[in-house]
């Protein structure tokens, strides 16, 4: 049986940590055309943004040297300024947990997810956010995450 490599990402990682993003949306019936064509160089460079003002890190899970596995987690830079002190609101931000479709429930979204979850706590984060795929949530869940208050109210005009 392979043995499965959890690691932290690097630089050279970016272009894979970027197709899971890719494919994460198609996954979860993005048709493609509705992805824009440049999404691996814009996602790269949100990366690199990210790793140079939010503390992003990548974590991987391998097998044979091949990665099947990953997540992104950062500072979340928010969505209204930043007025509150950091000891009551510094949150952090998971997001792009992809597993390829063959290695699914077998508990590395989990792994990976908390070795996010403990670079978020090394940054003295007092909550993390996340949003959830459907077959995600369970997962999230058992993990300790809550649904949030968060409202939503779908505004666009089909043509």
């Amino acid at each position: 049986m392979d043995v499965i490599r959890f690691r932290e990402a690097n630089v050279d990682d970016d272009v894979t940590i970027a197709r899971h993003f890719f494919q994460l949306w198609r996954d979860n019936d993005v048709p493609e055309a509705s992805i824009q064509a440049n999404w691996l160089e814009t996602t790269q460079q949100f990366i690199t943004h990210a790793r140079e003002t939010l503390a992003y890190k990548a974590f991987t899970a391998e097998i044979n040297g091949e990665i099947i596995a990953s997540v992104g987690c950062q500072l979340f830079a928010g969505l209204y300024p930043h007025v509150l002190a950091e000891q009551q609101r510094k949150y952090g931000y998971i997001w792009g947990v992809y597993v390829e479709p063959g290695y699914r429930r077998q508990g590395i979204a989990k792994s990976l997810t908390q070795m996010a979850i403990a670079h978020l706590q090394s940054l003295k984060c007092t909550s993390v956010i996340l949003h959830a795929s459907l077959s995600g949530k369970p997962l999230y869940s058992n993990l300790g995450f809550q649904a949030s208050n968060e409202m939503r109210l779908d505004i666009a005009f089909n043509s």
